[in-house]
């Protein structure tokens, strides 16, 4: 199953980074095999596909024309979920470093608020850039990974202290509890099997997600062009309804990315592939905590 978030959705975890892959060359008798020790060729132990690895295996390079069975998968060099943990945690702390940085030595008083906006919409355009390169990128790269994550941080610290101190007092802090929250709620809901990911569900999401997005471009072109609050999505009662679906659909995006990362152990992607989940985890977390903070600066607008 392939995820709705933006890293995951172009590809799934890389095949061919070395040891990936099938050769396809007749052996005996014929049929073409894997080659020995691919990490795709099976799924581990307890995996629900075990019966059917084929039927929605996204990692399998397994050649069906010629119907040869998948041989063992090597025991090293593959994705655990320790690696997703620690390379998430990585990626995360930087953000957050970067983060109180920012708040702390950009201030947002009237003497300095263009400054320090300025900067922070500059870092958010090279975050952007970052996300965009490596998300096309063919193999994950811990530099690009890092790099956005400080400069994104640096964008969330500054409008985050801008929201706290001049429109809600403590609201970083509600959106990264209500950030928490969800994570925890859809991971639980997730393993216990209350949200059930298949392909009506994805394509539901991503059907929402695009209709989301086109409804925001929309009203930023009518707030650019016409002035005001464009058509009035991001503020007043309807930027709340609006903030409420970012966050559900952000939910949905965790519950896909939870599954990519769990059919990337379970059929063996490289380990070096856990930066991929790490990065995708990330945006999708900016993503629910911006819905947050949004929320929060609009319930306590003075408007």
């Amino acid at each position: 199953m392939r995820s709705s978030n933006p890293v995951f959705s172009r590809r799934g975890f890389s095949r061919d980074n070395g040891h990936a892959g099938f050769n396809t060359a007749p052996q005996a008798g014929g049929a073409a095999v894997g080659t020995q020790g691919s990490p795709y060729a099976q799924p581990q132990a307890g995996n629900p596909y075990a019966q059917n690895p084929y039927a929605q295996n996204p990692y399998a390079q397994q050649d069906l024309q010629q119907g040869a069975p998948p041989q063992a998968p090597v025991t090293t060099g593959r994705m655990t979920i320790d690696d997703v943990i620690m390379r998430t945690g990585t990626t995360l702390g930087v953000l957050i470093v970067t983060a109180a940085l920012a708040w702390a030595l950009l201030p947002v008083d009237d003497a300095n608020i263009s400054r320090s906006y300025g900067i922070g919409i500059g870092a958010a355009l090279i975050g952007m850039v970052l996300a965009l390169v490596q998300s096309f990128k063919r193999k994950a790269s811990p530099a690009l990974i890092l790099a956005y994550a400080a400069f994104e941080g640096v964008f969330l610290g500054v409008l985050s202290n801008i929201v706290d101190n001049r429109i809600a007092d403590g609201a970083a802090m509600q959106a990264v509890l209500g950030t928490m929250a969800v994570f925890a709620g859809v991971l639980v809901a997730y393993k216990a099997g209350w949200i059930r990911v298949n392909r009506r569900f994805y394509g539901f999401v991503m059907a929402a997600a695009l209709g989301f997005i086109l409804l925001m471009v929309v009203n930023m072109l009518f707030a650019v062009f016409g002035g005001g609050d464009g058509l009035g999505f991001r503020s007043g009662p309807l930027g709340i309804i609006f903030g409420v679906v970012g966050i559900l659909l952000g939910a949905c995006f965790l519950a896909l990315d939870f599954k990519q990362v769990e059919d990337g152990i379970a059929y063996g992607a490289p380990r070096e592939e856990a930066w991929l989940a790490a990065f995708g985890l990330t945006l999708t977390l900016v993503w629910i905590y911006m819905e947050f903070l949004r929320i929060i600066a609009i319930l306590n607008s003075s408007d």
